[in-house]
């Protein structure tokens, strides 16, 4: 009951007034929710954070998943290195590392001056190509975590056995090993691509207001034209989408705890 209170009290409270102020606060209207469709700059700013959010999720995934299956492959010391390695982004502070990024992707900074070797002026501050490389290393661990949760849990005497029985390892990987894992594959692709929605420190410091996402433009609605009505629509808005792809995680195999914790499910494929 505590508990309840509490997650009630902090969250179930302030949504509920952003529900209110979106519709009116009384008068019950739904142009708010309208103007988000027919503004031009709302959709335009959602498909930006939902095509950025899926190039997080792809280089999470793509870098994460060879990470995950190196740590079930060494010894226990190798794999506690190799997990510290993946919890130093939490241990090391938000803006710390946003402004390690402003230098290294500004102009004359490594990333620049790499370029400049072949002939190429590229930077790539304040463009939504920094932004997706900075939250790609900020949310690689949330695509770790429950991959090496997943791929830890796999027998790999069933990759024998097939390998035994004259299977190539390419065919054993994707016939054996990879349905085994996509519980955690599907767990962490929606972790990572619903916390991408959401990101505000990252764009808001690395990216420009030319090319905003959709947590920078609601910034801009509540501090600067103190528009809390269409700002708690577009929030009912984002919310919504994050609870479709959650219960659509939950249906092929990914559990997602309320507090971000993630734990692998058995796919419909395993006995």
């Amino acid at each position: 009951m505590p508990a309840l209170t509490l997650l009630a009290w902090i969250l179930l409270v302030p949504l509920g007034n952003s529900f209110l102020r979106s519709v009116g606060n009384g008068d019950w209207t739904l142009r708010h929710y309208e103007s988000l469709f027919t503004d031009g700059v709302t959709m335009r700013v959602l498909v930006r954070t939902a095509m950025t959010a899926a190039a997080v999720t792809v280089i999470a995934f793509l870098l994460g998943y060879p990470y995950a299956y190196l740590m079930t492959r060494v010894g226990p010391r190798m794999r506690g290195v190799l997990l510290v390695i993946v919890l130093i982004p939490f241990w090391t502070s938000v803006m710390a590392r946003n402004y390690a990024w402003i230098v290294i992707l500004q102009r004359n900074g490594p990333v620049h001056s790499f370029f400049e070797l072949f002939g190429l002026d590229v930077v790539l501050y304040g463009t939504v190509a920094g932004v997706t490389v900075a939250m790609s290393q900020v949310l690689l661990p949330f695509m770790v975590l429950p991959l090496f949760s997943a791929l830890s849990g796999i027998d790999r005497r069933l990759l024998l056995a097939a390998r035994g029985l004259g299977s190539h390892p390419l065919v054993a990987f994707w016939k054996i090993y990879w349905p085994l894992s996509r519980a955690g594959v599907v767990a962490g692709l929606i972790l990572v691509f619903t916390l991408s929605l959401g990101f505000y420190v990252t764009p808001a410091l690395l990216g420009s207001p030319q090319q905003s996402l959709v947590a920078q433009l609601l910034g801009q609605r509540t501090t600067l034209l103190l528009d809390f009505s269409g700002a708690g629509a577009l929030g009912m808005l984002v919310l919504v989408v994050t609870l479709v792809l959650v219960a659509w995680a939950n249906r092929l195999g990914g559990t997602i705890s309320a507090i971000g914790v993630v734990a692998a499910a058995r796919t419909k494929d395993q006995p």
